[in-house]
Protein backbone atom coordinates (compact mmCIF):
# COMPACT_ATOMS: atom_id res chain seq x y z
CA UNK A 1 0.00 0.00 0.00
CA UNK A 2 2.22 2.14 0.89
CA UNK A 3 5.96 3.78 -0.54
CA UNK A 4 8.80 2.86 0.82
CA UNK A 5 10.37 5.72 3.30
CA UNK A 6 14.03 5.68 4.21
CA UNK A 7 15.10 7.58 7.70
CA UNK A 8 18.31 8.49 6.57
CA UNK A 9 17.58 11.88 8.14
CA UNK A 10 16.74 10.11 11.79
CA UNK A 11 20.16 8.09 11.13
CA UNK A 12 22.79 11.16 9.61
CA UNK A 13 21.33 12.35 13.06
CA UNK A 14 22.81 9.87 15.29
CA UNK A 15 26.07 9.68 13.09
CA UNK A 16 26.92 12.84 13.35
CA UNK A 17 25.60 14.58 16.24
CA UNK A 18 24.66 11.96 18.43
CA UNK A 19 27.45 9.75 18.36
CA UNK A 20 29.88 12.01 16.50
CA UNK A 21 31.08 9.11 14.06
CA UNK A 22 33.24 11.53 12.24
CA UNK A 23 35.55 11.88 15.21
CA UNK A 24 35.32 8.34 16.25
CA UNK A 25 36.19 7.19 12.81
CA UNK A 26 39.69 9.57 12.87
CA UNK A 27 41.12 8.09 15.89
CA UNK A 28 40.86 4.75 14.22
CA UNK A 29 43.66 4.33 11.85
CA UNK A 30 42.06 1.88 10.06
CA UNK A 31 39.05 3.82 9.02
CA UNK A 32 40.37 7.52 8.86
CA UNK A 33 41.39 7.49 5.57
CA UNK A 34 38.44 5.07 3.91
CA UNK A 35 35.14 6.45 5.43
CA UNK A 36 33.97 10.16 6.62
CA UNK A 37 30.22 11.74 7.27
CA UNK A 38 30.37 12.65 3.65
CA UNK A 39 30.94 9.17 2.49
CA UNK A 40 28.66 8.15 5.01
CA UNK A 41 25.56 10.39 3.96
CA UNK A 42 25.95 9.16 0.30
CA UNK A 43 26.18 5.52 1.02
CA UNK A 44 22.92 6.32 3.42
CA UNK A 45 21.22 7.65 -0.15
CA UNK A 46 22.15 5.18 -2.54
CA UNK A 47 21.18 2.38 -0.28
CA UNK A 48 17.88 4.20 0.35
CA UNK A 49 17.87 4.12 -3.38
CA UNK A 50 19.07 1.06 -4.27
CA UNK A 51 16.39 -0.83 -1.80
CA UNK A 52 13.60 1.54 -2.52
CA UNK A 53 13.42 1.33 -6.34
CA UNK A 54 14.53 -2.03 -6.36
CA UNK A 55 13.82 -4.03 -3.12
CA UNK A 56 10.98 -2.89 -1.69
CA UNK A 57 8.68 -3.61 -5.18
CA UNK A 58 9.77 -7.42 -4.84
CA UNK A 59 8.37 -7.59 -0.91
CA UNK A 60 4.70 -8.27 -1.76
CA UNK A 61 5.22 -10.32 -5.04
CA UNK A 62 7.42 -12.69 -3.67
CA UNK A 63 5.34 -12.93 -0.79
CA UNK A 64 2.93 -13.85 -2.98
CA UNK A 65 4.93 -16.54 -5.08
CA UNK A 66 6.92 -17.99 -2.38
CA UNK A 67 10.45 -19.76 -3.26
CA UNK A 68 9.58 -22.68 -5.17
CA UNK A 69 11.33 -26.36 -4.72
CA UNK A 70 11.37 -28.15 -8.50
CA UNK A 71 13.45 -30.73 -8.99
CA UNK A 72 15.99 -30.79 -6.27
CA UNK A 73 16.53 -27.00 -7.00
CA UNK A 74 15.15 -24.01 -5.14
CA UNK A 75 13.93 -20.92 -7.24
CA UNK A 76 13.33 -17.82 -5.63
CA UNK A 77 10.44 -15.37 -6.79
CA UNK A 78 10.12 -13.42 -9.63
CA UNK A 79 12.96 -10.48 -10.17
CA UNK A 80 14.71 -11.78 -6.90
CA UNK A 81 18.03 -13.04 -9.11
CA UNK A 82 17.78 -9.87 -11.50
CA UNK A 83 18.07 -7.71 -8.31
CA UNK A 84 20.24 -9.39 -6.07
CA UNK A 85 22.66 -9.50 -9.06
CA UNK A 86 22.11 -5.89 -9.14
CA UNK A 87 22.77 -5.27 -5.33
CA UNK A 88 26.04 -7.62 -4.99
CA UNK A 89 27.17 -5.56 -8.21
CA UNK A 90 26.26 -2.53 -5.92
CA UNK A 91 28.93 -4.06 -3.34
CA UNK A 92 26.06 -4.01 -0.48
CA UNK A 93 27.24 -7.83 0.44
CA UNK A 94 30.43 -6.95 1.18
CA UNK A 95 29.76 -3.52 2.87
CA UNK A 96 31.91 -4.25 6.26
CA UNK A 97 33.95 -6.95 4.36
CA UNK A 98 37.84 -6.82 4.56
CA UNK A 99 39.30 -4.48 1.38
CA UNK A 100 42.45 -7.47 1.21
CA UNK A 101 39.22 -9.77 -0.17
CA UNK A 102 37.65 -7.12 -1.75
CA UNK A 103 35.13 -5.79 1.42
CA UNK A 104 34.49 -2.12 1.34
CA UNK A 105 35.98 -2.03 5.04
CA UNK A 106 33.18 0.35 6.36
CA UNK A 107 32.64 0.52 10.22
CA UNK A 108 29.98 -1.23 11.24
CA UNK A 109 28.32 1.92 12.42
CA UNK A 110 27.31 2.10 9.15
CA UNK A 111 26.56 -1.42 8.39
CA UNK A 112 23.74 -1.61 10.89
CA UNK A 113 22.35 1.69 9.31
CA UNK A 114 22.32 -0.05 5.84
CA UNK A 115 21.03 -3.26 7.07
CA UNK A 116 17.84 -1.39 8.44
CA UNK A 117 16.99 0.15 5.03
CA UNK A 118 17.24 -3.23 3.84
CA UNK A 119 15.22 -5.27 6.49
CA UNK A 120 12.45 -1.91 6.37
CA UNK A 121 12.32 -2.64 2.76
CA UNK A 122 12.03 -6.49 2.24
CA UNK A 123 12.81 -8.87 4.91
CA UNK A 124 13.46 -12.04 2.84
CA UNK A 125 15.88 -10.46 0.24
CA UNK A 126 18.02 -8.77 2.83
CA UNK A 127 18.68 -12.56 4.34
CA UNK A 128 20.65 -13.34 1.24
CA UNK A 129 23.22 -11.30 1.85
CA UNK A 130 23.27 -11.03 5.67
CA UNK A 131 23.94 -14.49 5.79
CA UNK A 132 26.94 -13.80 3.26
CA UNK A 133 28.25 -11.36 5.22
CA UNK A 134 28.11 -13.47 8.43
CA UNK A 135 29.84 -16.13 7.00
CA UNK A 136 32.68 -14.62 5.35
CA UNK A 137 33.35 -12.86 8.69
CA UNK A 138 33.49 -16.14 10.46
CA UNK A 139 35.92 -17.53 7.73
CA UNK A 140 37.97 -14.55 8.08
CA UNK A 141 38.28 -15.09 12.15
CA UNK A 142 39.02 -18.34 11.90
CA UNK A 143 40.31 -19.34 8.78
CA UNK A 144 43.49 -20.19 7.46
CA UNK A 145 44.98 -18.18 5.15
CA UNK A 146 44.25 -20.76 2.63
CA UNK A 147 40.35 -20.88 3.27
CA UNK A 148 40.42 -16.98 2.81
CA UNK A 149 42.01 -16.98 -0.75
CA UNK A 150 39.34 -20.16 -1.51
CA UNK A 151 36.05 -18.41 -0.59
CA UNK A 152 36.05 -15.20 0.95
CA UNK A 153 36.46 -12.74 -2.75
CA UNK A 154 33.28 -14.76 -3.96
CA UNK A 155 31.22 -14.22 -0.85
CA UNK A 156 32.37 -10.35 -0.22
CA UNK A 157 31.64 -9.78 -4.54
CA UNK A 158 28.05 -11.00 -4.16
CA UNK A 159 28.97 -14.06 -6.44
CA UNK A 160 29.03 -17.07 -3.65
CA UNK A 161 26.20 -16.81 -0.79
CA UNK A 162 26.51 -17.90 2.51
CA UNK A 163 24.60 -20.26 4.69
CA UNK A 164 24.81 -21.74 8.37
CA UNK A 165 24.14 -24.97 9.18
CA UNK A 166 24.02 -26.10 12.94
CA UNK A 167 20.15 -27.50 13.67
CA UNK A 168 18.62 -30.73 13.47
CA UNK A 169 15.54 -32.61 14.42
CA UNK A 170 17.18 -34.16 17.42
CA UNK A 171 19.16 -30.99 18.06
CA UNK A 172 17.95 -27.73 17.59
CA UNK A 173 19.11 -24.79 20.81
CA UNK A 174 21.09 -27.88 22.45
CA UNK A 175 23.63 -29.10 19.88
CA UNK A 176 25.71 -31.43 21.62
CA UNK A 177 23.17 -34.06 19.88
CA UNK A 178 24.01 -33.55 16.36
CA UNK A 179 24.82 -36.86 14.42
CA UNK A 180 26.44 -34.52 10.87
CA UNK A 181 29.81 -36.63 11.06
CA UNK A 182 33.18 -35.63 8.92
CA UNK A 183 35.44 -38.37 7.99
CA UNK A 184 39.36 -37.26 7.76
CA UNK A 185 39.96 -37.44 4.20
CA UNK A 186 44.00 -37.82 2.99
CA UNK A 187 44.41 -34.72 1.43
CA UNK A 188 43.61 -32.83 4.66
CA UNK A 189 39.80 -32.23 3.73
CA UNK A 190 36.95 -33.97 5.39
CA UNK A 191 33.77 -35.83 4.14
CA UNK A 192 31.20 -34.75 5.66
CA UNK A 193 27.49 -36.99 5.84
CA UNK A 194 24.12 -35.94 7.66
CA UNK A 195 21.19 -33.59 7.17
CA UNK A 196 20.27 -30.02 9.13
CA UNK A 197 16.87 -28.25 8.82
CA UNK A 198 15.82 -24.81 9.01
CA UNK A 199 18.56 -23.55 6.55
CA UNK A 200 17.66 -20.06 5.82
CA UNK A 201 19.36 -19.76 2.23
CA UNK A 202 20.45 -23.01 1.99
CA UNK A 203 19.59 -23.30 -1.57
CA UNK A 204 19.09 -21.17 -3.93
CA UNK A 205 18.97 -19.72 -7.76
CA UNK A 206 20.62 -16.55 -6.39
CA UNK A 207 24.25 -16.96 -6.53
CA UNK A 208 26.62 -19.25 -8.58
CA UNK A 209 28.02 -21.05 -5.56
CA UNK A 210 26.88 -21.26 -1.74
CA UNK A 211 29.35 -21.90 0.67
CA UNK A 212 28.01 -23.65 3.94
CA UNK A 213 29.46 -23.72 7.55
CA UNK A 214 28.68 -26.57 8.54
CA UNK A 215 28.30 -28.35 12.18
CA UNK A 216 29.94 -31.74 12.45
CA UNK A 217 31.45 -34.51 14.29
CA UNK A 218 35.12 -35.88 13.44
CA UNK A 219 34.58 -39.98 13.26
CA UNK A 220 35.59 -40.61 16.60
CA UNK A 221 34.79 -37.40 18.93
CA UNK A 222 32.27 -36.31 20.30
CA UNK A 223 33.70 -32.64 19.99
CA UNK A 224 31.65 -30.30 17.68
CA UNK A 225 33.60 -28.88 14.82
CA UNK A 226 33.33 -26.43 11.65
CA UNK A 227 33.93 -26.92 8.22
CA UNK A 228 33.37 -24.72 4.72
CA UNK A 229 31.41 -26.79 2.76
CA UNK A 230 30.54 -25.30 -1.06
CA UNK A 231 27.66 -26.70 -2.54
CA UNK A 232 29.91 -26.70 -5.48
CA UNK A 233 33.65 -27.78 -4.95
CA UNK A 234 36.19 -25.04 -5.33
CA UNK A 235 40.15 -25.47 -6.24
CA UNK A 236 42.71 -23.82 -4.45
CA UNK A 237 42.75 -20.61 -6.76
CA UNK A 238 38.80 -20.15 -6.04
CA UNK A 239 36.97 -21.19 -9.08
CA UNK A 240 34.05 -23.48 -9.08
CA UNK A 241 34.77 -27.09 -10.60
CA UNK A 242 32.07 -29.85 -10.19
CA UNK A 243 28.83 -30.62 -7.58
CA UNK A 244 30.27 -31.56 -4.00
CA UNK A 245 27.14 -34.09 -2.54
CA UNK A 246 25.18 -30.78 -1.14
CA UNK A 247 21.74 -30.90 -1.81
CA UNK A 248 18.27 -29.30 -0.62
CA UNK A 249 15.82 -32.21 0.44
CA UNK A 250 12.93 -29.97 1.04
CA UNK A 251 11.66 -26.06 1.50
CA UNK A 252 9.81 -25.50 5.14
CA UNK A 253 6.35 -23.90 4.54
CA UNK A 254 6.12 -20.91 6.58
CA UNK A 255 3.83 -18.50 8.57
CA UNK A 256 5.92 -15.93 6.88
CA UNK A 257 9.36 -14.84 4.97
CA UNK A 258 8.17 -16.91 2.10
CA UNK A 259 10.72 -15.57 0.16
CA UNK A 260 13.26 -16.41 1.75
CA UNK A 261 14.65 -20.11 1.30
CA UNK A 262 14.32 -22.07 4.24
CA UNK A 263 15.72 -25.76 3.55
CA UNK A 264 16.42 -29.31 4.38
CA UNK A 265 20.13 -29.76 3.64
CA UNK A 266 21.53 -32.78 2.92
CA UNK A 267 25.42 -33.71 2.87
CA UNK A 268 26.72 -37.23 0.75
CA UNK A 269 30.46 -37.54 1.33
CA UNK A 270 30.64 -33.30 0.70
CA UNK A 271 34.10 -32.15 0.54
CA UNK A 272 34.77 -30.08 3.95
CA UNK A 273 37.62 -27.78 5.10
CA UNK A 274 37.59 -27.67 8.59
CA UNK A 275 37.52 -23.94 10.25
CA UNK A 276 39.67 -23.45 13.48
CA UNK A 277 40.70 -25.93 16.12
CA UNK A 278 39.37 -29.38 15.75
CA UNK A 279 35.85 -30.07 18.24
CA UNK A 280 36.07 -25.89 18.37
CA UNK A 281 33.69 -25.47 16.00
CA UNK A 282 30.80 -23.52 18.58
CA UNK A 283 33.07 -21.14 19.20
CA UNK A 284 34.31 -20.67 15.42
CA UNK A 285 30.14 -20.43 14.33
CA UNK A 286 29.16 -18.11 17.29
CA UNK A 287 31.22 -15.41 15.70
CA UNK A 288 28.94 -15.92 12.55
CA UNK A 289 26.02 -16.43 15.08
CA UNK A 290 26.71 -13.40 17.06
CA UNK A 291 27.26 -11.58 13.11
CA UNK A 292 23.23 -12.92 13.25
CA UNK A 293 22.05 -11.96 15.98
CA UNK A 294 22.69 -8.43 15.65
CA UNK A 295 21.21 -8.52 12.16
CA UNK A 296 18.17 -9.94 13.38
CA UNK A 297 17.73 -7.34 15.97
CA UNK A 298 18.30 -4.97 12.96
CA UNK A 299 15.29 -6.65 11.11
CA UNK A 300 12.98 -6.24 14.15
CA UNK A 301 13.48 -2.70 14.21
CA UNK A 302 13.96 -2.44 10.21
CA UNK A 303 10.04 -4.26 10.26
CA UNK A 304 9.18 -2.24 12.97
CA UNK A 305 10.01 0.91 11.01
CA UNK A 306 8.39 0.08 8.03
CA UNK A 307 4.68 -0.98 9.95
CA UNK A 308 4.73 2.03 11.56
CA UNK A 309 5.61 4.70 8.86
CA UNK A 310 2.21 2.41 6.79
CA UNK A 311 0.66 3.14 10.15
CA UNK A 312 1.62 7.02 10.61
CA UNK A 313 0.78 7.64 6.55
CA UNK A 314 -2.81 5.90 6.68
CA UNK A 315 -3.60 7.41 10.12
CA UNK A 316 -3.64 10.97 8.13
CA UNK A 317 -5.40 9.94 5.63
CA UNK A 318 -8.88 7.52 6.81
CA UNK A 319 -11.56 9.16 7.78
CA UNK A 320 -13.14 8.23 10.91
CA UNK A 321 -15.38 10.01 13.45
CA UNK A 322 -14.63 13.34 14.42
CA UNK A 323 -12.39 15.89 15.56
CA UNK A 324 -13.57 17.67 19.03
CA UNK A 325 -13.41 20.68 17.63
CA UNK A 326 -15.59 20.05 14.17
CA UNK A 327 -18.33 17.34 15.66
CA UNK A 328 -20.14 17.68 12.58
CA UNK A 329 -17.02 16.63 10.26
CA UNK A 330 -14.76 13.39 9.88
CA UNK A 331 -11.21 14.16 11.09
CA UNK A 332 -8.15 11.51 10.13
CA UNK A 333 -8.04 8.95 12.59
CA UNK A 334 -4.48 10.61 13.87
CA UNK A 335 -6.35 12.93 15.92
CA UNK A 336 -7.53 10.36 18.02
CA UNK A 337 -5.91 9.72 21.51
CA UNK A 338 -5.82 5.60 21.13
CA UNK A 339 -4.20 5.70 17.70
CA UNK A 340 -1.56 8.42 19.05
CA UNK A 341 -0.64 6.18 21.67
CA UNK A 342 -0.02 3.45 19.44
CA UNK A 343 1.99 5.57 16.70
CA UNK A 344 3.86 7.14 19.50
CA UNK A 345 4.76 3.76 21.06
CA UNK A 346 6.17 2.61 17.62
CA UNK A 347 7.84 5.85 17.49
CA UNK A 348 9.55 5.95 20.85
CA UNK A 349 10.26 2.31 20.09
CA UNK A 350 12.06 2.64 17.25
CA UNK A 351 14.09 5.64 17.37
CA UNK A 352 15.62 4.16 20.25
CA UNK A 353 16.03 1.13 18.98
CA UNK A 354 18.04 2.81 16.09
CA UNK A 355 20.32 4.31 18.54
CA UNK A 356 20.69 1.48 20.66
CA UNK A 357 21.91 -0.43 17.30
CA UNK A 358 24.10 2.53 16.27
CA UNK A 359 25.77 2.11 19.89
CA UNK A 360 25.85 -1.35 19.55
CA UNK A 361 28.02 -1.22 15.72
CA UNK A 362 30.11 1.55 17.83
CA UNK A 363 31.47 -0.96 20.26
CA UNK A 364 32.08 -3.40 17.31
CA UNK A 365 34.15 -1.04 15.70
CA UNK A 366 35.93 -0.08 19.05
CA UNK A 367 37.09 -3.67 20.05
CA UNK A 368 38.16 -4.49 16.43
CA UNK A 369 40.09 -1.60 15.19
CA UNK A 370 41.12 0.37 17.95
CA UNK A 371 44.50 0.82 19.40
CA UNK A 372 44.34 1.15 22.55
CA UNK A 373 44.14 -1.86 24.14
CA UNK A 374 41.92 -0.52 27.49
CA UNK A 375 39.23 0.61 25.16
CA UNK A 376 39.91 -2.50 22.78
CA UNK A 377 39.23 -4.89 25.98
CA UNK A 378 36.32 -2.33 27.24
CA UNK A 379 34.25 -2.62 23.91
CA UNK A 380 34.31 -6.10 23.32
CA UNK A 381 32.94 -6.98 26.48
CA UNK A 382 30.10 -4.06 26.05
CA UNK A 383 29.43 -5.71 22.73
CA UNK A 384 29.04 -9.23 23.68
CA UNK A 385 26.73 -7.45 26.94
CA UNK A 386 24.89 -5.44 24.00
CA UNK A 387 24.57 -8.59 21.40
CA UNK A 388 21.81 -10.67 23.06
CA UNK A 389 19.80 -7.28 24.03
CA UNK A 390 20.02 -6.09 20.32
CA UNK A 391 18.40 -9.14 19.14
CA UNK A 392 16.00 -10.05 21.79
CA UNK A 393 14.79 -6.69 22.73
CA UNK A 394 14.41 -5.11 19.38
CA UNK A 395 12.90 -7.80 17.83
CA UNK A 396 9.72 -8.77 20.69
CA UNK A 397 9.80 -4.92 20.05
CA UNK A 398 9.39 -4.85 16.47
CA UNK A 399 6.58 -7.29 16.66
CA UNK A 400 4.56 -5.09 19.28
CA UNK A 401 5.13 -2.54 16.44
CA UNK A 402 4.14 -4.16 13.71
CA UNK A 403 0.46 -5.46 15.45
CA UNK A 404 0.31 -1.99 16.82
CA UNK A 405 0.58 -1.04 13.71
CA UNK A 406 -1.72 -3.56 12.04
CA UNK A 407 -4.37 -2.34 15.00
CA UNK A 408 -4.17 1.11 13.24
CA UNK A 409 -5.65 0.01 10.21
CA UNK A 410 -8.37 -1.80 11.85
CA UNK A 411 -10.42 -4.09 9.73
CA UNK A 412 -8.34 -3.19 6.49
CA UNK A 413 -4.95 -4.52 8.91
CA UNK A 414 -6.16 -8.10 8.56
CA UNK A 415 -6.59 -8.16 4.75
CA UNK A 416 -3.69 -8.74 2.47
CA UNK A 417 -4.51 -6.10 -0.05
CA UNK A 418 -3.08 -3.65 2.76
CA UNK A 419 -0.14 -4.90 2.62
CA UNK A 420 0.36 -4.45 7.05
CA UNK A 421 -0.13 -8.29 7.45
CA UNK A 422 2.48 -9.25 5.90
CA UNK A 423 5.09 -7.41 8.03
CA UNK A 424 2.92 -8.84 10.93
CA UNK A 425 3.94 -12.43 9.73
CA UNK A 426 7.76 -11.69 8.42
CA UNK A 427 8.89 -10.56 11.81
CA UNK A 428 7.33 -13.18 13.61
CA UNK A 429 10.38 -15.17 13.28
CA UNK A 430 12.51 -12.73 14.28
CA UNK A 431 11.87 -13.47 18.06
CA UNK A 432 12.90 -17.18 17.46
CA UNK A 433 15.37 -17.86 14.79
CA UNK A 434 19.13 -17.53 15.60
CA UNK A 435 18.50 -18.27 19.57
CA UNK A 436 14.99 -17.62 20.69
CA UNK A 437 14.59 -14.41 22.60
CA UNK A 438 14.27 -16.80 25.58
CA UNK A 439 18.33 -17.88 25.63
CA UNK A 440 19.36 -14.74 24.76
CA UNK A 441 17.76 -13.35 28.06
CA UNK A 442 19.67 -16.25 29.88
CA UNK A 443 22.73 -15.44 27.93
CA UNK A 444 22.41 -11.80 29.03
CA UNK A 445 21.52 -12.24 33.00
CA UNK A 446 23.87 -15.18 33.27
CA UNK A 447 26.70 -15.07 31.25
CA UNK A 448 26.51 -11.46 30.71
CA UNK A 449 25.64 -10.02 34.01
CA UNK A 450 25.77 -12.33 37.05
CA UNK A 451 29.14 -14.15 35.63
CA UNK A 452 30.44 -10.96 34.76
CA UNK A 453 29.89 -10.58 38.70
CA UNK A 454 28.14 -6.85 37.26
CA UNK A 455 31.88 -5.60 36.48
CA UNK A 456 30.98 -4.74 32.94
CA UNK A 457 27.73 -3.02 33.24
CA UNK A 458 28.80 -1.16 36.28
CA UNK A 459 31.45 0.98 34.37
CA UNK A 460 28.75 1.73 32.00
CA UNK A 461 26.25 3.02 34.13
CA UNK A 462 29.27 4.84 35.76
CA UNK A 463 30.01 6.39 31.69
CA UNK A 464 26.02 6.92 31.77
CA UNK A 465 25.93 8.29 35.09
CA UNK A 466 28.80 10.88 35.00
CA UNK A 467 27.18 11.91 31.26
CA UNK A 468 23.81 12.47 33.26
CA UNK A 469 25.18 15.16 35.61
CA UNK A 470 26.56 17.10 32.70
CA UNK A 471 23.74 17.78 31.07
CA UNK A 472 22.00 21.17 31.28
CA UNK A 473 19.75 20.73 28.72
CA UNK A 474 17.97 17.73 29.60
CA UNK A 475 14.70 18.36 32.08
CA UNK A 476 15.64 17.55 35.43
CA UNK A 477 13.52 15.57 36.19
CA UNK A 478 13.80 12.74 33.30
CA UNK A 479 17.39 12.55 34.61
CA UNK A 480 16.38 11.64 38.19
CA UNK A 481 13.67 9.03 36.82
CA UNK A 482 17.11 7.71 34.26
CA UNK A 483 19.21 7.84 37.18
CA UNK A 484 16.52 5.95 39.58
CA UNK A 485 16.21 3.41 36.89
CA UNK A 486 19.84 2.63 36.63
CA UNK A 487 20.04 2.28 40.44
CA UNK A 488 17.43 0.26 41.12
CA UNK A 489 18.49 -2.33 37.83
CA UNK A 490 21.82 -2.50 39.66
CA UNK A 491 20.23 -3.19 43.10
CA UNK A 492 18.22 -5.97 41.75
CA UNK A 493 20.70 -7.32 39.63
CA UNK A 494 22.82 -7.60 43.23
CA UNK A 495 20.00 -9.49 44.64
CA UNK A 496 19.96 -11.82 41.75
CA UNK A 497 23.15 -12.78 41.97
CA UNK A 498 22.39 -13.13 45.87
CA UNK A 499 20.17 -15.61 45.53
CA UNK A 500 21.03 -17.65 42.39
CA UNK A 501 22.67 -20.19 44.99
CA UNK A 502 19.87 -21.07 46.97
CA UNK A 503 17.25 -21.31 43.72
CA UNK A 504 18.96 -23.12 40.54
CA UNK A 505 16.25 -21.84 38.75
CA UNK A 506 16.38 -18.15 38.97
CA UNK A 507 18.53 -16.85 36.20
CA UNK A 508 15.93 -18.98 33.81
CA UNK A 509 12.97 -17.67 35.49
CA UNK A 510 13.86 -13.88 35.47
CA UNK A 511 16.20 -13.14 32.60
CA UNK A 512 13.24 -12.34 30.12
CA UNK A 513 11.90 -9.18 32.72
CA UNK A 514 15.65 -8.32 33.06
CA UNK A 515 17.14 -8.14 29.71
CA UNK A 516 13.19 -6.24 29.11
CA UNK A 517 13.94 -4.08 31.47
CA UNK A 518 17.46 -3.25 30.87
CA UNK A 519 16.42 -2.43 27.35
CA UNK A 520 13.60 -0.03 28.41
CA UNK A 521 16.70 1.64 30.69
CA UNK A 522 19.04 2.18 27.76
CA UNK A 523 16.12 3.38 25.17
CA UNK A 524 15.65 5.84 27.89
CA UNK A 525 19.29 6.87 28.02
CA UNK A 526 19.48 7.01 24.50
CA UNK A 527 16.37 9.38 24.12
CA UNK A 528 17.83 12.09 26.70
CA UNK A 529 20.96 11.53 24.67
CA UNK A 530 18.68 12.77 21.45
CA UNK A 531 17.04 15.46 23.39
CA UNK A 532 20.28 16.76 24.78
CA UNK A 533 21.77 16.56 21.39
CA UNK A 534 18.96 18.48 19.50
CA UNK A 535 18.93 21.61 22.26
CA UNK A 536 22.48 21.77 21.45
CA UNK A 537 22.72 21.57 17.94
CA UNK A 538 19.31 23.62 17.55
CA UNK A 539 20.82 26.21 15.28
CA UNK A 540 21.58 23.52 12.55
CA UNK A 541 18.60 21.91 13.23
CA UNK A 542 14.73 22.74 12.11
CA UNK A 543 12.84 23.92 15.07
CA UNK A 544 9.78 20.85 14.51
CA UNK A 545 13.20 18.42 14.86
CA UNK A 546 14.40 19.48 18.51
CA UNK A 547 10.71 20.43 19.56
CA UNK A 548 9.36 17.31 18.23
CA UNK A 549 12.43 15.35 20.13
CA UNK A 550 11.72 16.93 23.14
CA UNK A 551 8.28 15.82 22.92
CA UNK A 552 8.48 12.39 22.10
CA UNK A 553 11.35 12.02 25.11
CA UNK A 554 8.62 13.35 27.78
CA UNK A 555 5.99 11.10 26.02
CA UNK A 556 8.78 8.30 26.55
CA UNK A 557 9.62 8.48 30.45
CA UNK A 558 5.46 9.01 30.52
CA UNK A 559 4.16 6.22 28.88
CA UNK A 560 7.01 3.67 27.89
CA UNK A 561 9.73 3.83 30.94
CA UNK A 562 7.05 2.95 33.66
CA UNK A 563 7.16 -0.92 31.40
CA UNK A 564 10.99 -0.81 33.22
CA UNK A 565 9.78 -0.99 36.96
CA UNK A 566 7.00 -3.56 35.38
CA UNK A 567 9.77 -6.00 34.67
CA UNK A 568 11.98 -5.24 37.81
CA UNK A 569 9.07 -6.43 40.24
CA UNK A 570 8.93 -9.57 37.89
CA UNK A 571 12.88 -10.20 38.56
CA UNK A 572 12.54 -9.73 41.97
CA UNK A 573 9.20 -11.97 42.56
CA UNK A 574 11.99 -14.62 41.75
CA UNK A 575 11.17 -18.24 40.92
CA UNK A 576 10.97 -20.34 44.56
CA UNK A 577 7.55 -18.99 45.23
CA UNK A 578 6.50 -18.34 41.84
CA UNK A 579 6.93 -21.19 40.04
CA UNK A 580 6.40 -24.14 41.88
CA UNK A 581 3.84 -25.23 39.80
CA UNK A 582 3.62 -29.20 40.21
CA UNK A 583 3.35 -30.08 36.85
CA UNK A 584 0.40 -31.95 36.57
CA UNK A 585 -1.51 -28.50 37.13
CA UNK A 586 -0.28 -28.13 33.27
Amino acid sequence: MSSYHAPTDEMMFLLQQVFDAPSVWQTLPALADNIDIDTAAAILEEAAKINGELVAPLNRTGDEQGVRFTGGQVFTPDGYRDAYRQYAEGGWVGLCGEPEFGGMGMPKMLGVLVDELGYSANNAFNLYGSLTAGAALCIHAHGDDELKQRFLPGLYSGEWAGAMDMTEPQAGSDLRYISTKAEPQADGSYSISGSKIFITGGDHDLTANIIHLVLAKIAGSDGISLFVVPKIKVDAAGNCTEANGVSAGAIEHKMGLKASATCVMNYDNAEGFLVGRANRGLVCMFTMMNYERLSIGIQGLGSAQAAYRMAADYAKERLQGSDSSNAQQQAPIIVHGDVRRMLLNCRCLTDAGRALAVFTGLQLDLAKYSQDEAQKAYATKLAALLTPVTKAFLTDRGLECAISAQQVFGGHGYIRETGIEQWVRDTRIAQIYEGTNGIQAIDFLGRKLVADRLVTITELFNQLSLQLAQSSDVPSHLIAQQQTMQDDFLAAMHEVMAAKDDDSNLINAVAVDALDAFGYLMCGYFWLLMQQTAKQQQSTLPEAWVTGKSQLAEYYFARLAPRFAMHLVSVRAGSTATMQVDIAAF
